[in-house]
Formats: C-alpha cells, sequence, structure tokens
C-alpha cells in the first residue's frame, strides 16, 4: 500500500474501477443476499438494521434509528411500530422529552436478532474467503473511516 495522495486534479487509471464503484458494487451484492437470507427469518435488512443499532446503543428514538438506516422518519415510524407491534421491541418515554420514545430489544426481539446474525456471519464468511485476518481489519478500519469523512 502506498501513501500517495490521489488529488481530485489526478485522473483515475481508467483500467481501474474506482473504489466507489467496487464499495457500491459489493454493497447491492451484500443486500442481495442480506434480503433473501433475513426473508427466512421474517425480517427485512431494514429491520434488521434497527435492531442491531438497539443492541449497540441505548434507546435511541425513531429519528435516530431513520438517520443511521438512511431512511426517512416517516419510513422507520413504520418499521419501529411494526417490530413493536410483533414484540421485537418495546418503546419507553424518555423523562423530560415530551413525547419522545425511546426503544429497547425485548427478548424475542434479541432472539431473532441473534438468528439473523447467524445468517449474516454465513454471508461474511463466504465474502472474506480468501481476506485474511489482518486485510479484514484493515478494510473495517477504511471503511469506517471512509464513511465518518462523508457523515453530515
Amino acid at each position: 500500500m502506498t501513501d500517495r495522495v490521489i488529488s481530485p486534479a489526478d485522473p483515475p487509471d481508467p483500467l481501474t474501477p474506482r473504489v466507489s464503484y467496487l464499495v457500491f458494487r459489493l454493497e447491492r451484492y451484500i443486500r442481495s443476499r442480506l434480503d433473501e437470507a433475513l426473508t427466512r427469518h421474517g425480517v427485512t435488512t431494514t429491520e434488521y438494521m434497527a435492531l442491531s443499532e438497539l443492541r449497540l446503543r441505548d434507546g435511541p428514538s425513531s429519528a435516530d434509528l431513520a438517520r443511521i438506516a438512511f431512511v426517512t422518519p416517516q419510513a422507520m415510524s413504520l418499521v419501529i411500530r411494526d417490530l413493536e407491534r410483533r414484540g421485537l421491541i418495546r418503546r419507553d418515554p424518555q423523562p423530560g422529552a415530551g413525547r419522545v420514545l425511546r426503544a429497547r430489544l425485548t427478548r424475542k426481539g434479541l432472539s431473532t436478532l441473534r438468528r439473523c446474525d447467524r445468517s449474516v456471519d454465513e454471508i461474511e464468511a463466504v465474502m472474506f474467503a480468501e481476506v485474511d485476518d489482518t486485510a479484514r481489519k484493515t478494510l473495517a478500519e477504511s471503511l469506517t473511516a471512509c464513511a465518518r469523512a462523508l457523515r453530515p
């Protein structure tokens, strides 16, 4: 790996795909596999993302989850309502925050999430079959830095 910084004035090599293009293609492949695998558990990819975030964060609001999942607050509101109706999450009022409700996983939600995680683990095992642990860690760190740089 080189430390050469590519300036916006440097034209990309026309025979080498742009990294952003490769990331987009990978995202599409992953999304297709996720949609197929999660459907077997009765969960959409957006629902899986919301459940995963609820495991990581203590009681985000629907608006917080919408920003994280790149969907509108209205769309996330429908997702949250459905997850709550199915008993996968519960929502509790946040003291002193007016009408803000904080979502949390239920036992059933955590169990569902763990089953989904096993399917995601299988997808990642295939994806990383030819990638060693060092490269995988570097990739994760690099993608995190790229996402952080583009975050509004």
